[in-house]
């Protein structure tokens, strides 16, 4: 049997059931689906990337981009936070999320994005462009980060060298600025 073609588009707000069942689904209780549910209405987060993968007409995949900000001194490129990353249990290891962090970060550079951050797994994020330990370079988590997991505090940059010199806290959207959403 032929495996159906997997494709990505823009979420709208039509999708918003469909967004929900990938992320209950793909982490198995509530929390990430009630923070995707919450980044969605967050002004602070706008404007999102919200980018749904489909198996036929089927959703198998979800991810955001959230706007973010560096506090520190002098001016600070455009930044987003990856999170969460979502794919449904049946249809993971087959590449979709690696689909939807890759055209996601295409999308961003576009809309002249250049620095992006996520907290995840060290030996994923890394395959799509992600630098670990984005605080020993100068970005401070939101929330301090136990060193033991210093790596998954990640950063890929989109642009060129022109954030040079450029360091600070990362400022996340307020759904996103709670202490429980930065531990491991």
């Amino acid at each position: 049997m032929t495996e159906p073609t997997i494709f990505i588009r823009d979420a709208a707000a039509s999708d918003f059931n469909d967004v929900m069942i990938v992320e209950k689904e793909a982490f198995g209780y509530d929390k990430e689906a009630i923070l995707v549910a919450e980044l969605l209405e967050d002004t602070t987060a706008q404007p999102v990337v919200s980018l749904l993968a489909f198996a036929g007409d089927e959703p198998v995949g979800h991810i955001l981009f959230t706007k973010a900000s560096l506090e520190g001194p002098g001016p600070a490129p455009l930044i987003y936070l990856l999170a969460p990353l979502a794919v449904r249990p049946a249809f993971q290891n087959k590449g979709i999320g690696g689909m939807l962090i890759l055209e996601g970060l295409k999308r961003l550079k576009d809309m002249g994005v250049v620095l992006v951050f996520v907290l995840g797994h060290e030996a994923y994020y890394p395959k799509y462009g992600f630098v670990e330990g984005a605080e020993r370079m100068g970005f401070a988590a939101p929330y301090p980060i136990p060193e033991i997991h210093a790596g998954a505090w990640m950063v890929q940059n989109l642009g060129s060298d022109d954030y040079a010199g450029v360091f600070g806290r990362v400022v996340c959207a307020d759904a996103l600025q709670k202490p429980e959403h930065w531990r491991e």
